[in-house]
């Protein structure tokens, strides 16, 4: 049963400091939004955020946001991204053949499900602003990509990927094993592939 009221509070969960302030900033006080540090990478964030939902139990959504690398075709940068899928990209196994999601293998899913109505709505909502927003999958990886060849990879294995970053798929974990609905929200800093540091 997922929780649909519009009670409770939304709990958003960011990596660093950096984007913890700059979420608040943008939230200009607003107090229906409290912003906790998920720390780096998916299991920290799912630690955290499990954490945060255990000693507050009033959350209605829970959201991962901060900053992401877009794949060019699809997410510009400085543009936004809102996940329509979460997916941990590189849960699974490589073979001989290629990599085996753990879906393929038989051990889970490496997608959460988000209302994707929602998500249609918030892109709107973000655009009317004029802001440059698009939705599509958002993918969770251990190491951030930092070829070409290996962009390409995760671009095929997932067709239509927007954004990769490192904690979103923990966040959705720790939201879903309550049943609470949860997004994905990444401004794109920099595109998927050899990083650039500026």
């Amino acid at each position: 049963m997922e929780h649909t009221t519009s009670d409770g509070r939304i709990l958003v969960m960011t990596a660093v400091e950096g984007e913890r302030e700059a979420v608040l900033r943008g939230l200009k006080g607003d107090t229906r939004f409290v912003v906790e540090l998920a720390g780096v990478g998916a299991p920290s964030a799912a630690a955290s955020t499990a954490l945060a939902l255990a000693a507050a139990g009033d959350y209605r959504l829970v959201i991962s946001a901060g900053i992401g690398g877009g794949f060019a075709e699809v997410a510009a940068l400085e543009s936004v991204v809102v996940a329509d899928a979460i997916i941990a990209a590189d849960l699974g196994a490589e073979t001989t053949e290629g990599f085996s999601s753990v879906d393929e293998l038989g051990f889970g899913s490496s997608r959460i499900a988000v209302n994707v109505a929602n998500v249609q709505r918030f892109v709107q909502a973000l655009r009317a602003t004029g802001q440059t927003a698009v939705a599509g999958p958002i993918l969770t990886v251990s190491t951030a990509t930092g070829t070409a060849a290996t962009a390409e990879r995760l671009a095929k294995r997932v067709p239509g990927a927007a954004a990769e970053a490192m904690e979103g798929y923990g966040v959705a974990v720790a939201a879903n094993r309550l049943e609470l609905p949860t997004m994905e929200i990444r401004t794109i800093s920099n595109a998927v592939g050899p990083r650039d540091r500026a």
